[in-house]
């Protein structure tokens, strides 16, 4: 028969604390800073104290924005890359609806161009 293994594994629960002790700002402080890398205050000082450096999901989530803005930049440049070859598709009758087509297309640019600045300096 098979001995079973009386060493009971130490776990996180039942081991010796650290009590920290700071002001109430600085608690809010902690608490913000671990729920943006969607960890607990526990994990998120535990992680600092061993030596890692948790990842913020703040991060992630303005590379999906600068990714979107990216790709809808892209998208106008097509356009006006059609407009510009005189793609059947894009046949405007009359100037005024050309001028007026290219200045929207152009504040169209300039607004995602401003969003992905917006975003980059998040970062």
């Amino acid at each position: 028969m098979a001995q079973k293994s009386t060493e009971v594994k130490a776990t996180r629960k039942h081991s010796p604390s650290i009590r920290v002790h700071c002001l109430p700002e600085e608690k809010a402080k902690i608490e913000a800073l671990a729920k943006q890398c969607r960890l607990s205050a526990s994990t998120y000082l535990r992680n600092l104290g061993t030596g890692y450096q948790p990842k913020s999901t703040l991060d992630a989530q303005a590379m999906i924005e600068l990714a979107k803005a990216s790709g809808d930049l892209g998208r106008l440049g097509g356009l006006l890359k059609m407009f510009l070859t005189d793609d059947k598709r894009l046949q405007l009758s009359g100037r005024d609806q050309t001028v007026s087509f290219i200045h929207r297309l152009l504040s169209d640019i300039d607004t995602a161009k401003d969003v992905l600045l917006a975003v980059a300096r998040k970062l």
